[in-house]
Order: C-alpha cells, then sequence, then structure tokens
C-alpha cells in the first residue's frame, strides 16, 4: 500500500504579502533551529516532505491546478466547454484576473509560491548546516528540495508566462517583487536540476529511489530535459510569440542538452516502458508505486486527498458497485481523436471511452451507458480499475502521474531528429510504437511507418502525432503545442475535423452513422457495433439497442467551436489573479491583453 504521510514538518514558511516587517525581520522558531533541524537527517526530511504539502491543498494542485490547466487542445477538452463562466473561461482562453475559481488568496498561485519557499529555506539550511554531498542521505535531501522547487517553478511558468523569480528566503527587502522574464527562471533550473542529478540517485539504488513518490535520478534528468525544452521553444512573450533570445538558451543547445539527458536515462536501464500500454495506468489506479516501471514521479496523494480520477475519470452518475463517489467526467477527448487512432493502436481504447456508468438500482448496481458524440470519457483514469472503494466526496487518493518514460523516448526523439536527422530518430519512435501495436503489426505499423519518414520535418510531424496519441488526458499536450508553436494551427485543424466528422466528409467518410449495443454476460458492460471505421451493417437483429451517433445534432457548431473563445495565440497564459495584483504593492502586472 502506497502513500508518503505529509507532515507539516519542522517550520511553516512564512509567505504573505500581509506579513509585517517586524515579523519578516524576528528571527523565527524555525530559523533559530536550523542548525539543528538541516544537520538532523530526520529532522531535515521531515522540513523537506513539507515541501510538498501545498500539492494537496484544496485550492492549489489537487482543486485547482490539476483539474483546469491542460485543456483545451486537439486531444482533450472540457466536456462543458460550451457553457459560459468561471470554469469554461479557464479553458477557453477566455480567463480574467478576477475568474470566480481562481480568484482567492489561497489559490494555486500562493500555494505554488508557498512551496517554493518552503523550498528556499531547506535548500538554504541544508547549504549552511548539513554538508550535503552525493552518497549521503542530507545530500539526497537537498537533490530532493531543488527538483520540487524546479517542479514548482516549471507549472508556475507554464501556466502564467513571465513570473516572480523567488531562488532565496523572503525577507523585509524582497517582500514584493516584480516579475522576472522566464529565461532567468529557466537558467536558474536548469542548473539546479544539474546539480541535483549528482544528489539523488537512479530509482532502486537507495530506500528514498524505491518509490515514484520520491524522486530519482531518472525524474531529475527527465524534468531537466523537459525545461530545456520548453526554454528552447516559442512561446507568447509580452513582445509577441517567439524564442528566447538568451544564446544561452538557443534551440540547438537546448535540445542537445535535453538529448543528453534522455539518453542517460535509456541508458541507465532504471525505468523502462510496460509492456502494455493499459498496464501504466491499471498501475496509477492501483496505487502501486514501485519504481523502475514506466512511472518516474507522481505527486503523491493519500487515500483522503487528490481529485484525479475524481476529475478525469470515467464518469459514475451515482454510488455503484465501483464507487462510493459518483464523480468524474470532467473532461475527454476530442470527438475526432478517436478516429485518428489506427484501428490496431492499443492505445484508442485505453485513452478514448465513448459510454459512462449511469444511475445505480435499488441494489446498488449501475450499467454502462453510451454518451453522445460530442461527449467522451477519458478511459486511463477508472474508479473500476481501483483496488480501493472511494468513499470521500471530495477525493480519490490516485496519484497525479507527473512524468512517465515514454516522455523520456519521444523527447529524445524529437531531439535527435533536430540536430541529427530522423535516422536518429527513428529507433526511439520505433520503442514508442512497438508497445502501441500488436507484434504481428510491427512490420507496417512501425518498421514501415518510420522508415518512410525520411525528412526531419516528416519525422517532426509523425512525433507530434505520437505525442497526441501518447498522452492525452494527461495534460502535456497545450505546453507542448506552445513550445512548437502549433498551438492556433492545432486547435483550428481539430475543430475542421469535428465538423468533417459530422458530416462523414474527407478523412471521416467511412465512419458509421448508427452504433448497435447490448450488455456483456457481466450484465454492466456494453458491447458495441459501429464504431470502428466501415462498421456500415445492420446489426439490428443481433443487439438489443441501436440509436444514431454521428449526425450534425450529435456535434453541434456550438459545441465545436467552444474548443477556444479567443485567439490562443494571444491568451496561451493565465492572466495573473487580481488579488495577487492588488497585494503586490504595484510591482504586478498582467501582459497579453488582460
Amino acid at each position: 500500500m502506497k502513500k508518503i504521510v505529509y507532515i507539516i514538518g519542522i517550520f511553516v514558511a512564512a509567505l504573505t504579502v500581509s506579513c509585517s516587517d517586524d515579523y519578516l525581520d524576528a528571527p523565527t522558531k524555525s530559523s533559530l533551529d536550523e542548525s539543528v533541524i538541516f544537520s538532523t537527517p530526520d529532522l531535515a526530511k521531515g522540513a523537506v516532505d513539507g515541501i510538498k504539502i501545498p500539492f494537496a491543498e484544496t485550492n492549489s494542485y489537487r482543486g485547482r491546478f490539476i483539474p483546469w490547466y491542460g485543456m483545451n487542445t486537439d486531444a482533450e477538452w472540457y466536456n462543458s466547454s460550451e457553457n459560459t463562466g468561471a470554469n469554461a473561461d479557464l479553458v477557453t482562453y477566455n480567463a480574467a484576473p478576477s475568474n470566480s475559481n481562481m480568484n482567492s488568496t489561497n489559490n494555486a498561485w500562493a500555494k505554488m509560491y508557498e512551496g517554493i519557499e518552503r523550498a528556499n529555506i531547506c535548500i538554504r539550511g541544508l547549504r549552511t548546516y548539513g554538508n550535503p554531498e552525493p552518497g549521503t542521505e542530507l545530500g539526497y535531501l537537498l537533490g530532493e528540495a531543488l527538483t520540487l522547487r524546479a517542479v514548482y517553478y516549471s507549472d508556475l511558468v507554464k501556466a502564467w508566462g513571465d513570473v516572480v523569480a523567488r531562488f532565496d528566503p523572503i525577507s523585509t527587502e524582497t517582500l514584493y517583487l516584480p516579475k522576472s522574464d522566464r529565461d532567468t527562471i529557466y537558467k536558474q533550473l536548469l542548473v539546479d536540476l544539474e546539480e541535483a542529478a549528482t544528489l539523488v540517485p537512479w530509482p532502486n539504488t537507495n530506500n528514498a529511489t524505491s518509490t515514484v513518490e520520491r524522486v530519482n535520478k531518472a525524474f531529475v534528468k527527465g524534468l531537466r530535459a523537459r525545461i530545456a525544452l520548453a526554454a528552447g521553444g516559442f512561446s507568447q512573450r509580452p513582445d509577441g510569440i517567439r524564442k528566447s533570445n538568451d544564446p544561452d538558451l538557443a534551440s540547438n543547445e537546448m535540445y542537445a542538452l535535453a538529448l543528453q539527458e534522455c539518453v542517460d536515462v535509456i541508458n541507465s536501464g532504471s525505468a523502462r516502458l510496460e509492456p502494455m500500454f493499459e498496464t501504466v495506468f491499471k498501475k496509477n489506479n492501483r496505487d502501486i508505486i514501485a519504481a523502475g516501471g514506466e512511472t518516474l514521479w507522481e505527486i503523491p496523494f493519500a487515500d483522503g486527498r487528490g481529485r484525479v480520477v475524481f476529475t478525469f475519470g470515467i464518469r459514475h452518475r451515482s454510488v455503484d458497485q465501483h464507487t462510493g463517489q459518483a464523480r468524474g467526467g470532467q473532461a475527454g477527448p476530442v470527438p475526432n481523436l478517436f478516429y485518428d487512432y489506427d484501428l490496431a493502436d492499443t492505445r484508442r481504447d485505453v485513452t478514448c471511452v465513448p459510454y459512462e456508468w449511469g444511475t445505480a438500482n435499488t441494489d446498488g448496481f449501475a450499467q454502462q451507458q453510451l454518451l453522445e458524440l460530442d461527449t467522451w470519457q477519458f478511459g486511463k483514469y477508472r474508479y473500476e480499475w481501483m483496488d480501493r472503494y472511494v468513499t470521500s466526496t471530495n477525493d480519490d487518493g490516485v496519484n497525479k502521474l507527473y512524468m512517465r518514460y515514454a516522455e523520456i523516448v519521444l523527447m529524445a526523439a524529437e531531439a535527435a531528429n533536430e540536430l541529427q536527422g530522423p535516422t536518429a530518430a527513428a529507433p526511439y519512435l520505433k520503442m514508442i510504437r512497438q508497445r502501441a501495436f500488436p507484434a504481428s503489426e510491427w512490420a507496417t505499423k512501425v518498421d514501415a511507418y518510420v522508415n518512410a519518414l525520411t525528412t526531419k520535418e516528416a519525422m517532426f510531424d509523425a512525433i507530434v502525432e505520437e505525442h497526441k496519441f501518447e498522452f492525452t488526458g494527461e495534460m502535456l499536450r497545450k505546453e507542448a503545442l506552445i513550445r512548437w508553436n502549433l498551438l492556433k494551427d492545432k486547435l483550428d485543424e481539430s475543430k475542421a475535423k469535428m465538423y468533417d466528422l459530422r458530416a462523414q466528409t474527407g478523412d471521416y467518410a467511412d465512419v458509421p452513422t448508427t452504433l448497435y449495443y447490448s450488455y456483456a454476460e457481466d450484465g454492466e458492460s456494453l458491447v458495441i457495433y459501429g464504431l470502428n471505421r466501415g462498421e456500415t451493417e445492420d446489426k439490428s437483429a443481433e443487439y438489443e439497442f441501436n440509436e444514431t451517433w454521428v449526425a450534425p445534432a450529435e456535434l453541434e457548431d456550438t459545441k465545436i467551436e467552444s474548443i477556444y473563445a479567443r485567439n490562443p495565440n494571444e491568451y496561451q497564459y493565465w492572466p495573473i489573479w487580481q488579488v495577487f495584483l492588488d497585494a503586490s504593492n504595484g510591482q504586478l502586472t498582467n501582459d497579453y491583453g488582460y
């Protein structure tokens, strides 16, 4: 059974703009005791564990950042995007600083900085009092603190763009700071993670790295690669969409850094692709956290915290045989995605699910029920895959998959293609596709497909598509589309595909109009004919039910157009919320037209 037990640790980080100058100047209990805390491994571990506390707080990652950052893309969208209001605004590139879901002093922005402040105190204390050398417990804790700070900062930058850079504990002089250029933050994180990699061992080489709830060298290097690709890529700046002007963050330099980090992870043999795609997510739902598989690091949630399945799982309309919590279904794949997968791709049916669980009968038994074409579910998160029966009204306790080995492999493919060409990238892309397809399909779906990608452009396009098929529902797509400068292009492409799908024209001319379905022998699972391309025979004599699946009424203009409300290239980031602007002593302002 998993779970880190979060403890408050030895200190509470002082991170509030309402603190008086006298308070900030006064030595706190924790600062007086730092020499003891950060020279004693058990006490220092309690302090570093405290860095993770903000992940699980209600309006932080748990209830605000994880549920709302990452939609809408060409792969996934909020299933109520067509509605007006604070929730839809967050995902349709229409958020305002006063957004009622976010504009509070205890929201994700504040909680990320709380985590950063806790990390800053730990890093200062360990450097000053701990003699944190490689191979020591205090060395590991410094590496962990540096990495957790990088997690918070990388997420701040991907959600808000330029943000305040704080790499030392708050003092009177640094209470109010303006935003820093994100390049300053990227460069510091790359340095920090380079150091962390010397302090943190590979998975399963000490007790701490035996679980994916603690950081390890494979994750540190993977995170450094992810940040390097973001730093070297495109993003919206106050003066427009462009790459960095800093020569230290030039694209080729960042690609070379990312490639080396990814190759190091691959050559280490410390992690691997799971043999079956479905296994990754069954393990996640079942709280299996042993290191050495595909997961490199997960945000850890105790059984009574976290809203991963609660938010993204297949919806259950009521308490039933699988869950004591009637939730899920907030978001799902865009309707065309199911038909964009190859029919033999085993990732399709794990990722895209056309049903939810209906209201249970008086015995508490529910059945799957078909949804409409415009409302799909993510199949990666399922109450029915869990080993626990969830009874909480607000949380499910499933960890957030933050990085897995497949991302290492695809980043290696992308960087190798950019630096060395498609031949160098091919082995990495083949690794991903070999896992996606049955061995009987490898000759055509893996070898012939990849070998035909003979130009850098063709290989890049294939990697962009593979990224979609691999990571839909994991909220990695938006950041990737931004750094590729493809955000609006791909959203517009997805809209065009949805119009073609409902009209059954173009690439979707062979999508069936009617679904036929019955229930399997278990009495709860749907057996469906007509989902796959070309399944157009009349099966009404063989199946109990049938209904129209593809038609204009099943995917209306308003739903298609709701994938974005404003130009996503002009609103790639959320605004800083008004409460933080008001409390900044005039130091913080919004860019990007807010």
